[in-house]
């Protein structure tokens, strides 16, 4: 069996390294993680009873697959750390914003098996949502393999990289959305006498729901939203609002911007 490592252990990273074992893809034997913290490896040792260490070298001589998981700005600090010290062959694996398959294979120089892999934090609770592109030197069974390790926390699609940053507004970044419109629903729900833990309950669980519809009965979010206006009801009267206050308009423009952003970072 291959051994993979991670360069970052926080929650993305840990939340990686619990759905692979659980999913039994590796053994807690073949997996390393190194951090500046050591209290969150210790944490991880814990948890998962992997190896762990401070130092990145270690991690990346280890590794067969080295999962960068580390934050944009620590990135190119990591990699001149590392790059003279990793395994020849080695399946570089980014999961960072604003890097480039061409800038990534620059970096780390010849030619590199690089993939990277924009994720989203409900993989932290099995209902990730993953993108995967690789690089011009990277195998299909390294992209099938990498898609595989995403898809245990959710699900996966190996994509084009000219899609990134329409998938960075539209998973990557989406959940903080989501989060907002829960916390407002559960406000108003507040607002109607309904008890603030109660509140959120029923706002998540309703999200949840409504996504499942739209996953699995393969209908179009209008219709769907149409099964539940009834003529002259209240739903309707709510959507109403809903337009007349631009939520359309305003996700879109969120959207779109949040992609403007994502490629002015890719350009810096």
């Amino acid at each position: 069996m291959k051994n993979i490592g991670f360069i970052g252990a926080g929650n993305m990273g840990g939340a990686i390294i619990g759905g692979i074992l659980k999913a039994g893809l590796f053994s807690k034997e073949n997996i390393m993680a190194s951090d500046l913290s050591g209290a969150l490896l210790d944490k991880r040792k814990e948890e998962y009873g992997i190896h762990v260490t401070t130092d990145n070298l270690e991690t990346a001589q280890f590794s067969d697959i080295l999962v960068l998981a580390v934050k944009p700005f620590l990135l190119k600090g990591v990699i001149d750390q590392v790059k003279d010290h990793v395994r020849p062959g080695v399946l570089i694996v980014s999961i960072a914003a604003g890097w480039t398959l061409a800038q990534l294979e620059e970096a780390f120089g010849g030619q590199t098996h690089v993939i990277r892999v924009m994720p989203n934090t409900p993989c932290m609770v099995g209902e990730g949502m993953a993108a995967v592109f690789a690089g011009k030197y990277a195998t299909e069974e390294e992209i099938e393999q990498v898609r595989t390790v995403f898809a245990v926390q959710g699900k996966a699609q190996v994509l084009e990289e000219r899609l990134i940053d329409a998938v960075g507004a539209v998973s990557g970044s989406s959940p903080a959305y989501v989060y907002m419109f829960i916390e407002a629903m559960a406000d108003a729900a507040v607002k109607g006498g309904m008890p603030r833990k109660m509140a959120y309950e029923f706002a998540a669980q309703s999200v949840l729901g409504a996504a499942k519809m739209v996953l699995e009965t393969g209908l179009h979010p209008g219709e769907l939203k149409d099964q539940v206006c009834s003529p002259s009801g209240s739903t309707i009267e709510a959507v109403q609002v809903l337009e007349e206050r631009g939520f359309r308009g305003a996700v879109i423009d969120a959207l779109v911007a949040c992609m403007d952003k994502t490629i002015k970072m890719s350009k810096q």
